[in-house]
């Protein structure tokens, strides 16, 4: 079951972060975020904006290389720590992203997954999915989310 989607567009790349903020005033710890879209597509902008609003502190930036990062809460009274996965690498490969123990972030952490289409589902019984698109020879994106699963 899903909410119905909302779609936006997103002129700059501030936009892509305005509307990470935006979407971080509905997560909690224990929610799960996919993201969806092809290179250039403003996963890692709105992961820094859901930071931003989480109010994690410090940088947020691609974990392409090393797959997941682990950011505190801020000094914030509200604030939320944030896991950054990059599932790009891991190619569907079940067994590692076991080894990288999600599931037990999940509990204290919002976790975000770029490239978790198909993929991380399975970790929570809900999540929000999040897709993004970029027009070809154009800076313009576009976002489309919605809560999948059970309520």
């Amino acid at each position: 079951m899903a909410d119905s989607a909302v779609t936006r567009e997103l002129p700059t790349v501030a936009d892509t972060e305005a509307l990470g903020r935006e979407l971080a005033a509905d997560l909690r710890p224990g929610d799960l975020v996919v993201l969806d879209g092809p290179l250039g597509a403003g996963k890692t902008a709105l992961t820094r904006g859901i930071a931003a609003g989480l109010g994690v502190e410090g940088r947020v930036s691609s974990p392409t290389f090393i797959i997941a990062r682990q950011h505190r809460a801020g000094s914030r009274p509200d604030a939320i720590p944030l896991v950054h996965v990059d599932a790009y690498r891991l190619g569907g490969d079940l067994d590692e992203l076991d080894a990288l123990d999600l599931d037990a972030d999940l509990h204290e952490a919002v976790v975000v997954v770029e490239w978790g289409l198909g993929v991380v589902e399975h970790l929570a019984d809900r999540h929000l999915r999040v897709r993004l698109h970029r027009e070809p020879e154009s800076e313009v994106r576009t976002a489309t989310w919605e809560w999948v699963g059970p309520y």
